[in-house]
């Protein structure tokens, strides 16, 4: 499987940005898929993560009311919608496809990642 994350770039505090993660090769559609995040000199983080069919997500407590992660298996992207976005969002959000069809906030549980795609927000 092949991950490309786009639709990063540089927005303002309180704007909003939509991540897209599409899956190429062997397709995704029967595993989960999640967004994680590096900041610059941060551990990787888990930001969301969505089961196979889309009825479980999970998000990290850091934005839980502002992130929206959505799919859409016809066409294998997955979506991180960002809102109300803080200048502590700005990182390298990285997608994953997870090794099962059910949604987990744990990095043990993904093994395809794809290359990043930069989230800059100024204050």
């Amino acid at each position: 499987v092949q991950l490309q994350a786009s639709g990063g770039g540089l927005v303002q505090a309180g704007g909003s940005l939509r991540l897209s993660c599409a899956a190429s090769g062997r397709t995704a559609s029967n595993n989960a898929v999640g967004w994680f995040r590096q900041a610059p000199g941060k551990e990787r983080e888990f930001v969301a993560s969505i089961s196979w069919r889309g009825g479980d997500t999970f998000y990290a407590d850091s934005v839980k009311g502002r992130f929206t992660i959505s799919r859409d298996n016809a066409k294998n992207t997955v979506y991180l919608q960002m809102n109300s976005l803080k200048p502590e969002d700005t990182a390298v959000y990285y997608c994953a496809v997870a090794r099962s069809s059910a949604a987990t906030p744990n990095t043990e549980g993904y093994h395809y990642w794809g290359q990043g795609t930069l989230v800059t927000v100024s204050s």
